[in-house]
């Protein structure tokens, strides 16, 4: 009785500190949860730039008719996407959430000026494996971290708002560029959004994003008193202890492979448009 006693007032004490110092929860959190949430816009926002462009530039500058070769950079991109997303869990443990935001924001800034000077397909594919990293660190890390934010309850809406911001953005930065290229050309206006969205996720982070290791430290807390009182429960009715395991970022490594079949769609429908001798206004 005894030793129930002394874990119940461990637990109470961990939790009395968590909540003096961190608080879980979407409510709690909903300044940097929205301003997560906007990022995770912008980092939509660069996938959606190559959405409308960079199938009809294929044809129209460089002269690549072939499917395969239209399909080039798509692959390159989700195979990049996939591996940086396996190790973006282990490395948002050791470096930090907003560290990893950080850097794929700053690989994402040379992004646009490979696509606007681009003098052969060579740099479309090196922009697409920055385009690849920066994702693959930036959307994970974003998912992440509001995760961390919100805690266990709310995690499920967390992901979905996430989500939905992401792909909106996709649509809406395709849709804009793709007018911008049926009005002034394929290059370079089209790209300067690119850069415009480079700029201001990059600057968002560094200058308002806070690092949510606090948060995961205090669940993990939480969780290890809960684990002790538990384990005294059971200890003493002879029977097997429950485990509560330190919850850890998870790498999303099969979303870029999976996003490989969803692009096969936009790049195969110019394509064949294309081979009906549509112009590009009309496409976009």
């Amino acid at each position: 009785m005894e030793k129930l006693t002394e874990s119940a007032r461990v637990t109470q004490v961990t939790r009395s500190l968590t909540a003096t110092i961190v608080r879980l929860g979407l409510r709690e959190n909903w300044q940097q949860f929205t301003l997560l949430v906007v990022i995770n816009a912008f980092v939509g926002g660069m996938v959606g730039l190559e959405r409308t462009i960079l199938p009809e530039l294929a044809q129209a500058e460089f002269g690549i008719a072939a499917k395969t070769a239209i399909l080039s950079f798509i692959i390159v991109f989700g195979v990049t996407k996939a591996i940086t997303n396996y190790y973006t869990g282990a490395l948002a443990n050791r470096l930090g959430r907003k560290n990893l935001l950080l850097l794929g924001w700053v690989l994402a800034l040379p992004i646009p000026l490979l696509l606007i000077y681009a003098p052969n397909w060579q740099w479309v594919i090196a922009a697409n494996v920055l385009l690849g990293i920066h994702q693959g660190l930036c959307w994970s890390s974003t998912v992440v971290m509001k995760m961390d934010l919100v805690g266990d309850k709310d995690r499920g809406l967390a992901m979905g708002l996430n989500e939905a911001a992401g792909y909106l953005a996709v649509g809406a930065v395709a849709f804009a560029t793709g007018w911008i290229a049926s009005e002034y050309g394929l290059r370079p206006y089209p790209f300067y959004i690119g850069i415009a969205l480079a700029v201001a996720g990059l600057l968002g982070t560094l200058i308002w994003v806070k690092d949510t290791r606090h948060h995961v430290a205090a669940e993990a807390g939480w969780h290890g008193a809960a684990r002790t009182g538990a384990a005294a429960v059971h200890s003493r009715q002879n029977q097997r202890p429950v485990h509560c395991p330190k919850r850890r970022a998870r790498p999303w490594h099969g979303s870029g492979l999976s996003d490989v079949l969803g692009r096969h769609c936009w790049a195969d429908a110019p394509a064949a448009a294309g081979g009906k001798h549509r112009s590009f206004p009309a496409l976009a």
